[in-house]
């Protein structure tokens, strides 16, 4: 076996460990993400609500029942949310739209 092996395998053994709850001394990073205001969000980047939905790769649908609060965004979409919510421009700057 290759050290590259070795090293991959310790490292999943590890992961496997850590995820049954043993202690094998890894660290551990919690982000809160705060609950994004879409329609405001939305406005700010100045964009219409369909505009909004294909920007971030949602359907509109999806967007509307955010912004009346039947639903909620969760895991990728809040963090890509609060991403726009600081820097608007952050979709169209790193995907050159």
């Amino acid at each position: 076996m290759t050290d590259a092996y070795k090293s991959i395998k310790k490292g999943l053994e590890d992961a496997l460990s850590h995820a049954n709850g043993k202690d094998v001394g890894a660290r551990v990073h919690q982000v809160e993400v705060p609950e994004p205001d879409v329609a405001a969000i939305r406005a700010r980047a100045g964009l219409s609500q369909a505009e909004f939905a294909r920007s971030i790769g949602v359907a509109v649908g999806t967007l509307r029942g955010w912004e009346q609060g039947r639903r909620r965004p969760d895991g990728p979409a809040r963090v890509l949310l609060a991403l726009i919510e600081k820097r608007p421009g952050i979709v169209e700057d790193e995907l050159n739209l």
